[in-house]
């Protein structure tokens, strides 16, 4: 079977957050939310590499488990995600087909999860775990307050999640030929969407949530106790 590397963005400043350091580095349930967000990932037997981009390499060193797996390599991040995504790309080795782009503030990935989209762009090229928008959407020209456009219909808006699986080499022909600037970009597919290639959308989970707020890491730690603490550890 096919191997994959995983890219682990950890360049963000977290200033949603509202803490001094890296939200990636506060502790949930005995480990960090990077430790946890990477471990499913190192513990699947296709996985043959990783690349964390990041500011601050050595804390991220120091909250992830110990010793750290010499499977993991570490970059500079860029500016924005899609520039630390691109950087860590070009230190992929060719032997990986496949490139799956984790947000290492999803501590709570499961093994099912990574194993359906991994099958699903194995299958179709791209694939990335989607929920469906419960949420009434209305458009209209921020800031608030602003009058009502229309409202968007939401039988057909997925919020999407990682891991994103695609190509290696589909990803960095993307990213040659990506019409805009990268700091527009707002997810890891939308890359090849611009370059016409099919992008699937598999089922996610609910669990699988971003860290991004104070309130989310305590839902995270609701969520690890009704799982018995073990999701990540």
């Amino acid at each position: 079977m096919a191997t994959f590397a995983l890219i682990l963005p950890a360049a963000g400043r977290s200033t949603r957050f509202g803490a001094s350091r890296s939200k990636l580095l506060e502790a949930l349930g005995g480990a960090s939310v990077i430790s946890r967000a990477l471990q499913p990932f190192l513990d699947h037997a296709d996985c043959a590499k990783v690349v964390i981009p990041c500011g601050d390499a050595e804390s991220i060193r120091a909250a992830l488990r110990q010793p750290i797996d010499p499977r993991v390599e570490f970059c500079p991040g860029g500016e924005t995600r899609a520039h630390s995504v691109l950087a860590a790309l070009q230190r992929v080795p060719s032997e990986a087909e496949w490139v799956a782009v984790h947000d290492g503030a999803r501590p709570l990935v499961s093994r099912a999860l990574i194993d359906r989209t991994l099958a699903a762009a194995r299958e179709h090229g791209a694939a990335v775990p989607a929920m469906a928008v419960a949420l009434t959407i209305k458009e209209a020209t921020g800031p608030l307050p602003a009058r009502v456009q229309r409202t968007v219909p939401r039988q057909a808006l997925w919020a999407m999640q990682t891991p994103q699986v695609m190509r290696r080499a589909d990803l960095l022909d993307a990213f040659a030929r990506c019409p805009v600037p990268l700091d527009q970009m707002t997810d890891d597919v939308q890359l090849l969407e611009l370059a016409g290639r099919e992008v699937w959308l598999v089922p996610g989970e609910e669990s699988n949530l971003k860290v991004t707020s104070r309130m989310d890491l305590r839902l995270a730690e609701l969520w690890l106790e009704r799982q018995g603490g073990s999701a990540g550890a």
